[in-house]
């Protein structure tokens, strides 16, 4: 299960290692956009869409018709299947109908930030009709994120009369300690933390030639253009006189209601666009980066700051979130505790005198590699299914 085929992000990226894993496992979704990014990702897969599929589908309707999340989940019978795994966030992703023997594990990105009063990445909330329409609706859909949380309520001597039964979680993974955390306040469960899987291996060897001492001197983010990662704020600080000397490049694609190109003047040039590019290249990015900036307040967990280590890139990063167990101060790169455009020159300053060791940098990637994720896993896995 998992919230939507649309954008490939992180999200998306671990359910992909979790399909690879379970090769003959279909994906139950509430919509898959034709052509997009994360559908072309899953060429080959089965995918089940919801029966709302194609309303949610016109233009941007699935982030006001939310209301109907349970009615989305509560249409898919999954009572064939012993196990189901829910890649879940912020479209909740629970709530389907089981078989009284099936075990459900959620792999828990973060409790719907929007119902919990962190940022989002679009600030749909700054409206107040939206406001109204967010508080009446996150009233209902919060008792509901929260029952769909708790372990199912099964009684094997009615197996027989109600053969059905509605999901709630058997076990959560989370993606983090901060989200763990998260889990445990809203929830009130206990869960374990596996980490997300990131090629380290594979970007280690692919940019082991790449790196020299005489790169182009360009600061990089590689981030989904949406608000709440702290992308304004980058770009009107490597506006001002003091920053505009270095070069700014910004991976990632358009997505929500962001158009960063068009809201700043960049009149020195030195701010780059490169909408979604391959891994190759974004690789090859990483490695010929100075540094790499992540300033997202209080992101989930970051796969792309422990990619630019892997690459022997150090991190700017804000000191929130998931940011503070993947970067280690100092070490493999500097924790600033603001956004704004004096934080952020006072922290290059200091950044350009500090000599980064490649290696350190790379082994605190192998923290978070996709191998340690198959093996945490499926261990897990193993402890909640056991083999027959």
């Amino acid at each position: 299960m998992h919230d939507y085929i649309k954008e490939y992000g992180g999200a998306e990226r671990v359910l992909k290692v979790l399909s690879e894993m379970y090769p003959k496992a279909p994906i139950y979704t509430a919509f898959s956009v034709k052509g997009s990014t994360a559908e072309k990702a899953f060429k080959g897969t089965e995918i089940h869409e919801s029966w709302l599929a194609p309303l949610l589908k016109i233009g941007k309707l699935y982030s006001p018709l939310r209301f109907l999340i349970p009615a989305i989940w509560g249409s898919f019978d999954l009572s064939k299947y012993d196990f189901v795994i829910t890649s879940c966030s912020w479209y909740i992703t629970r709530g389907f109908k089981i078989g009284p023997r099936t075990k459900v594990i959620a792999y828990c990105h973060t409790p719907p930030r929007w119902l919990y009063g962190y940022e989002t990445s679009v600030g749909f909330t700054k409206y107040w009709p939206v406001k109204i329409y967010a508080a009446i609706v996150g009233h209902f859909l919060r008792m509901y994120d929260y029952v769909s949380a708790q372990e199912p309520k099964r009684n094997p001597k009615s197996e027989i009369r109600n053969p059905k039964i509605t999901a709630g979680v058997d076990v959560f993974i989370a993606n983090s300690e901060n989200v763990k955390r998260r889990i445990e306040k809203f929830y009130r469960r206990e869960a374990t933390v596996v980490y997300p899987p990131v090629n380290v291996e594979k970007i280690i060897e692919e940019t082991k030639n790449l790196r020299n001492e005489e790169n182009e001197n360009y600061f990089l983010i590689v981030s989904r253009l949406v608000g709440a990662k702290g992308i304004e704020d980058v770009i009107s600080a490597f506006e001002t006189k003091d920053l505009s000397k270095y070069k700014l490049k910004i991976v990632g694609e358009k997505t929500g209601f962001m158009n960063y190109e068009s809201g700043f003047k960049n009149e020195n040039k030195n701010i780059e666009f490169l909408g979604r590019v391959g891994d190759e290249k974004l690789w090859e990015l990483y490695a010929g980066a100075t540094g790499f900036l992540a300033l997202a307040r209080d992101e989930d967990f970051g796969m792309t700051v422990v990619e630019a280590q892997a690459a022997g890139t150090p991190v700017i990063a804000f000191n929130g979130g998931g940011f503070k167990e993947s970067v280690i101060d100092g070490v493999t790169g500097l924790l600033i505790n603001d956004t704004d455009e004096k934080t952020l020159r006072e922290a290059i300053e200091k950044f350009n005198k500090i000599k980064w060791d490649r290696k350190k940098l790379q082994e605190n990637a192998k923290r978070f590699s996709r191998e340690r994720f198959l093996r945490d896993f499926r261990g897990f896995v193993r402890k909640v299914i056991p083999a027959d």
